[in-house]
């Protein structure tokens, strides 16, 4: 499983994303150019020192992105997630290599995008708003895929409470 940012362009949801993905102990894409400078001390702040945890992998394009991940042996899904899905992402049967993918902030993914994605789930929402916050959103999500594909990261024995 690996979360995957297409041009994050809000540097915090970034950090936050990052530290997500530390702690659960899954891979992180982000898929350039961005909107901030990947050192910025907003991502940084963020992300704390989970950042240097994650296991985190640049693209420079979505054409580099698309080459690396046909290029495995079995290809995985490409799960957007996107206001304009129909399916519902509890609806929706996870596998344990499924990528994560998450558009921009400000305006979601261009039509490129979501013709390449083998599903497209949304998280269902109340009337009258358009949008959760994107590290709230991966948090869900990847919360219920871990779930389903029994994929959560064990706990360390060796930290106390």
């Amino acid at each position: 499983m690996r979360l995957a940012l297409y041009q994050p362009d809000i540097p915090q949801n970034t950090g936050t994303l990052l530290r997500l993905s530390a702690c659960m102990g899954i891979g992180l894409d982000i898929i350039e150019p961005c909107g901030f400078i990947l050192d910025d001390r907003r991502l940084k702040r963020a992300g704390m020192d989970y950042i240097d945890l994650a296991a985190m992998k640049r693209h420079s394009s979505w054409q580099s992105f698309e080459q690396q991940r046909k290029a495995l042996s079995l290809t995985p899904r490409l799960v957007l997630l996107t206001t304009k899905a129909t399916t519902a992402y509890s609806d929706f049967t996870f596998q344990p290599d499924d990528i994560l993918l998450l558009g921009q902030e400000s305006c979601g993914a261009p039509r490129e995008v979501h013709d390449a994605a083998d599903a497209r789930i949304i998280v269902p929402m109340a009337g009258g708003v358009r949008s959760l916050n994107i590290a709230i959103s991966a948090a869900m999500v990847l919360g219920e895929a871990l779930r389903q594909t029994s994929s959560f990261p064990k706990p360390d024995s060796s930290l106390k409470p």
